[in-house]
């Protein structure tokens, strides 16, 4: 059994040891040590990394109460290196595990703060690489959110002593205390005085004062509960950096403070509206236009504009086509040397030509028997000589 130093002092970043085993499992060696300050991954908390005698460890697992510390590829030399019975120096990555230990405490004491006010449980919990959720079988308002988020750092600022204990069965029976699984043996029981009473195998800081600052960046339904995502102390921080400098970004393009962005931006977004309408009904006219410059006697009109996009095309169509006529297809700038199409009547089944057209010019799309659309590729004066060779109307085109 290793002895696991991370739970005599959470705050341990080197120590050396005696190399019980070394095993290859998957084309990676795993080292087992006598003792050792590497957390494995559990309850909800990804493994430290660091480096055992200068080679890099990305993993740490307990199994059956050894725990397993596994090395990077390429580690060749392993069994030499760490033949059983050497002495090693191990080393944790000090920034990334008091990172976690940050978020971690912080989980306990927003858990703490929902399950005192609401009677919620926290059923699932990951500590991931870039932020923090907790479940909750129960329902949270953003504003509810805000005031646990206040209750939470009132809790930092008190700079309360974190207490580990490990209570006997009779302790343990008459304790209240939250607990997601049913744990056999040695309970080890986190608490922060006031605010939380938890069973759980990490380690922690020593006081809330290291978790600098708790951050509850939002809460979503989820398993008919809600799921809240948290930051805390360097996140919190280089979180409030990046959004800070995205502030001052748009604040200096819309020429305002950063705390009026959103007035500035509400406004912007009347103006586009207003712009959008005023292009949507200008371009209307525009159709209309060039429809009534189809003459009256043409019953097969073929056009081709690059002045509209997919929805004015098909608006041109229609309008077209509210007059006595066959058909009307209109053919628009696409991508590259391509069209887009739409081709439509009130009297015929377009789907037969529009499959022969996609077969002659690399086409492809589809639609109703009043209507297709799709894509192309070829030379105008043949797409439009194709139409009206089909159309049996060689002899008369519409203007371009």
């Amino acid at each position: 059994m290793t002895e696991k130093l991370f739970y005599h002092d959470s705050h341990l970043k080197e120590f050396t040891a005696r190399v019980l085993s070394c095993e290859e499992n998957s084309g990676r060696y795993e080292i087992e040590l006598d003792r050792t300050a590497f957390f494995p991954e559990g309850g909800g908390q990804y493994a430290d990394t660091g480096t055992l005698d200068g080679t890099a460890v990305c993993d740490v697992q307990e199994r059956n109460g050894r725990i397993f510390h596994i090395l990077k590829e390429g580690s060749g030399d392993a069994p030499e290196r760490f033949a059983p019975g050497r002495q090693v120096r191990g080393r944790i990555d000090w920034d990334e595990r008091f990172m976690k230990m940050q978020q971690h405490t912080g989980e306990h004491i927003v858990s703490g703060l929902i399950h005192a006010r609401f009677g919620y449980d926290n059923v699932g919990f990951h500590l991931g690489s870039e932020d923090c959720t907790m479940d909750f079988n129960g329902g949270i308002t953003k504003e509810q959110l805000q005031e646990i988020e206040r209750e939470a750092n009132r809790a930092v600022w008190e700079n309360l002593p974190i207490e580990v204990l490990y209570p006997s069965e009779e302790e343990l029976a008459s304790m209240e205390y939250r607990s997601k699984i049913e744990i056999e043996g040695q309970v080890r029981i986190v608490a922060v005085p006031g605010y939380d009473v938890c069973a759980c195998c990490a380690p922690h800081v020593n006081r809330t004062g290291e978790i600098g600052m708790i951050k509850l960046t939002g809460v979503q339904r989820y398993k008919g509960g809600v799921r809240v995502t948290m930051l805390c102390g360097i996140r919190a921080l280089l979180d409030y950096e990046e959004k800070q400098k995205q502030a001052q970004a748009v604040s200096a393009m819309l020429c305002t403070k950063e705390n009026e962005t959103a007035e500035a931006v509400e406004h912007l977004k009347n103006e586009c509206s207003d712009l959008k309408r005023e292009i949507g009904e200008k371009e209307d006219r525009l159709v209309r236009c060039r429809a009534d410059m189809v003459p009256e006697d043409e019953r097969t009109v073929c056009i081709f504009t690059d002045e509209f996009d997919k929805e004015s095309a098909r608006n041109l169509m229609n309008r077209v086509l509210e007059k006595d006529r066959l058909f009307c297809a209109v053919f628009s700038k696409g991508e590259g040397a391509g069209y887009r199409y739409v081709i439509g009547s009130k009297t015929l089944d377009v789907r037969p030509l529009a499959k022969e057209l996609n077969s002659a010019f690399a086409g492809r799309g589809g639609g109703r028997p009043e209507m297709v659309q799709g894509t192309l590729e070829g030379a105008r004066d043949e797409i439009r000589e194709w139409i009206l060779k089909k159309a049996g109307n060689e002899k008369h085109e519409s203007n371009s």
